[in-house]
Parts: structure tokens; C-alpha cells; sequence
């Protein structure tokens, strides 16, 4: 980190788990909030920067579930490093980084190794392990030996568990280690060989198709897992109106479930794969509209936990082949905020709420992340115009990997500022380092 200076954001609208106020917010040298209120930036006394905040919101910084930072293996498509520049220009101050590298991090080792990538980098990376061992859905992983490093989410992403018996066994095992497990919900079965949702759209292009059956199948088995042990399971990116009923019903039971959904699966549908664009192509894939709808509303009635983006960056020789032949997964990092500023009917609090401080609380980080901004708390802040219009380009912004496939939508909210335990990393919309 650089030298941290003494700054006052000016001007803003503080907004947090605990409501809304104009205030000024001082940051102090030690990286924490000096005080919040009105006129601090008149009387700064010290102050050796001012951030303009006129029109702006500021809120605890974002925190991302699901994030691919490729490293270690996959370093064409995405680093630890330029993931996490991404991930600050929208907002993000903490990350989780899944697991489903090459190799799989399922060991203490590979933990330690993306931590250290982690501690160079521009946000916080926290490292999700996996279930079992390569993330073969055999063996359970030495779950213990990564969670004595600080790993607080285990997954398999990428696959789901499929083994009944070994997935109440790493519920079991994470329970008494009081960890989380998260995860992919696909039966291998079904979904094998499709390349799209199974529906209309696949049928008129060709595209062999995968059911919504094979994530919902996989998340009522999860759910009375969570009923038999006793242990919270998270659910990722759930993309169907089953998925999410199921789900609601279960936290109507009071079980200890929570779930993620991805900005794709409330803005886009299967229809947008008639182009063969792959781009379009992801896993679980794109929905069609009553699926998007029923997402739309479970966020808006609170019955869903976070917006997660599955940041999946690829080169774009892999994105370039043939539809049935492209890799699955998009870029989300950048765009996360204002889609879900321009496409759900949610204030800005209740947008917040599924980006900040919920997803804060899953991670297990919420002593730093998400918490109100308040004198003595970490300085990891927000600073968003929810009023500015923008475009995403084909740059792919400050990822590797160019696979966006928002390229030209127009867009409402962006990113002023973020800071990092007080470090002002984006300022005006631009990374300083």
C-alpha cells in the first residue's frame, strides 16, 4: 500500500445498513473513518486531500461472492492483480475468489500461494477452497488445514457436488468447523452435453440444450441436506423460478440457507444466444423471461441474499470458437453496480444491501466490509454517481479478457471513487496504481 493520506470525502450521501444521511466522511492516516457528518470538509484541519462527492452516494465498499481470478493457471485470462483492479473500478473492495483454478485450490499450499498473490493486490482477496480433492467430488479436501488460514467459504464451483453421501459429509465436517459451503448446483446427468437452456431457443438454433431441472433437482437435494445436518449451505448463482421457490420456502422453514444470484440471470435471457454469440454462453446459462421475471422479484422481496457477479474472464481465442465449443462465462466486475442500479426496481439501499453488506456477512468479513460508515470502522468505501449514463466498450476495462456482453448497453451509475483500507485506489473514475 502507499502512503495513506489524511482526505475528506465532500459533499455525498451516506448510505449503509443503517439508513441515510448527507454527511462528509473524514479518513484518517490508519486507514479508518475519523468521523462522518456535515461541513468536515470546511473544517478539515489536516485534511491533505479532498474527494468530491457532490451528487454522489458513499457506502461501505462492495463485496463479490463469486469472483475468477485464474491464478494459479489460468493467467492469460486473469491474475489475481488485474482482477482486482476490475474488481476496485466497480466498487468492490473485497473478493472471493473461487476455486477452481489449475490446480484446484484444495490445499493449505494453494491457499497460502493465492494469498500472497492476494496481498499485492488492490483489494481484498479472500480465497474460497474447495469441497474435495481437485474438486473431483470424491474426497473431501483438508478442509480444516485451509480453514486454520482464514478460508471461511468451500465450493466446487464449477461442478457441483454430486455424491449425496459426500456432500452430507462436508456438511457435517463444515459445520463443526463453523465454515460455509457454497455451491454449483448442476446434476451432471442432466446437464450433460447442453450447452444452453433447454427450452424454445435451443430447439430453434440447435444448440443441445441443458434443463432447468438439473440446478433445481440439485438444490432441493441441497436443502434437505441443510435439514438432516443442520448446517448452512449458500447457493450459487441460482438462475430459475424453481431454484428460487425452493429456496424461499426453505427460509420460510428457517433453515440456514442463503443464496447469490449473477447480474446476467436479471438482465439477459436465452433469446440473446440466437446470435451464436459466445459471449452469450455461461453456466447455468441464460433463462427465459418468466425465469428472469422470478429472479426480479425474489431480489426486490428480499427473499434472496446477494448479487454475486461470477466473474469469469477467458482469452479471447477460447471465446472465439463456435458456440458448442466456447468456454462458458462472462466478465461482471465492472458492470455489477449499475446493472443492478439500472434494471431493478430497487432503491439505492436495497441495491447495496445485495452488493455490500449482505454478501459481507456470508464471507465471513464483515468485522471489515459492509459494516456501517462510522467513526473508528475500516475505511473501505464506495463512491458511486447513481445519475451517470454510460457504455461499456469491447475493452473488457481493466480485466485481460474482453468477454463482455455488455458491450454498448446503455447504462445507469458509475464509480467515482473506492478506498481501500483509506486508500483512495480509484478516484474520479480512474485506478491510481
Amino acid at each position: 500500500m502507499a502512503e495513506r493520506t489524511r482526505l475528506v470525502i465532500a459533499g455525498g450521501t451516506v448510505i449503509d445498513a443503517t439508513g441515510e444521511r448527507p454527511a462528509d466522511v473524514l479518513v484518517g492516516r490508519d486507514g479508518t473513518i475519523a468521523a462522518v457528518g456535515e461541513g468536515l470538509a470546511a473544517g478539515a484541519g489536516g485534511a491533505d486531500r479532498i474527494l468530491d462527492a457532490r451528487g454522489c452516494i458513499v457506502s461501505p465498499g462492495l463485496v463479490d461472492l463469486h469472483v475468477h481470478l485464474r491464478q494459479p493457471g489460468g493467467e492469460q485470462a486473469e491474475t489475481v492483480e488485474s482482477g482486482s483492479r476490475a474488481a476496485v473500478l466497480g466498487g468492490f473492495c473485497a473478493v472471493v475468489a473461487m476455486p477452481n483454478t489449475n490446480p484446484s485450490i484444495d490445499s493449505a499450499a494453494l491457499v497460502r500461494e493465492v494469498q500472497e498473490l492476494g496481498r499485492a493486490s488492490l483489494c481484498q482477496v479472500e480465497v474460497a477452497g474447495a469441497i474435495t480433492v481437485d474438486r473431483a467430488g470424491e474426497r473431501l479436501a483438508p478442509m480444516a488445514e485451509m480453514a486454520a488460514l482464514g478460508v471461511r467459504l468451500f465450493t466446487d464451483d464449477g461442478a457441483g457436488v454430486q455424491d449425496t453421501a459426500v456432500m452430507r459429509r462436508a456438511l457435517e465436517y463444515a459445520s463443526d468447523l463453523g465454515v460455509r459451503l457454497a455451491q454449483h448446483c448442476e446434476v451432471d446427468s442432466l446437464a450433460a452435453g447442453g450447452h444452453m437452456h433447454e427450452g424454445e431457443w435451443s430447439s430453434r438454433l440447435g444448440i443441445p440444450g441443458i434443463p432447468a431441472e438439473a440446478e433445481e433437482i440439485m438444490v432441493m437435494r441441497d436443502v434437505a441436506l441443510s435439514r438432516l445436518t443442520g448446517a448452512p449451505v449458500h447457493f450459487q448463482h441460482l438462475s430459475t423460478a424453481g431454484s428460487v421457490a425452493i429456496v424461499e420456502a426453505a427460509r420460510r422453514s428457517g433453515l440456514a440457507v442463503t443464496a447469490e444470484v449473477a447480474p446476467h440471470h436479471f438482465t439477459l435471457t436465452d433469446e440473446s444466444c440466437a446470435s451464436y454469440d459466445s459471449r452469450f454462453k455461461v453456466n447455468p446459462p441464460l433463462r427465459p423471461a418468466d425465469d428472469v421475471a422470478a429472479v426480479r422479484t425474489a431480489l426486490a422481496r428480499g427473499s434472496l441474499d446477494a448479487i454475486a457477479t461470477d466473474h469469469a474472464p477467458h482469452t479471447a481465442d477460447a471465446k472465439d470458437r463456435a458456440f458448442e465449443e466456447a468456454p462458458p462465462g462472462m466478465l461482471g466486475l465492472e458492470t455489477a453496480l449499475a446493472l443492478a442500479l439500472t434494471e431493478l426496481d430497487l432503491a439505492p439501499a436495497e441495491v447495496l444491501a445485495l452488493l455490500s453488506w449482505q454478501p459481507a456477512r456470508i464471507a465471513g468479513i464483515d468485522g471489515a466490509h459492509g459494516g456501517p460508515v462510522a467513526a473508528g470502522r475500516p475505511a473501505n468505501l464506495c463512491v458511486f454517481d447513481p445519475s451517470a449514463i454510460w457504455t461499456p466498450d469491447d475493452s473488457g476495462g481493466a480485466s485481460r479478457s474482453r468477454n463482455t456482453p455488455y458491450v454498448g448497453r446503455r447504462l445507469r451509475g458509475r464509480v467515482r471513487h473506492t478506498l481501500v483500507a483509506g486508500e483512495a485506489l480509484v478516484v474520479d473514475g480512474e485506478a491510481q496504481r
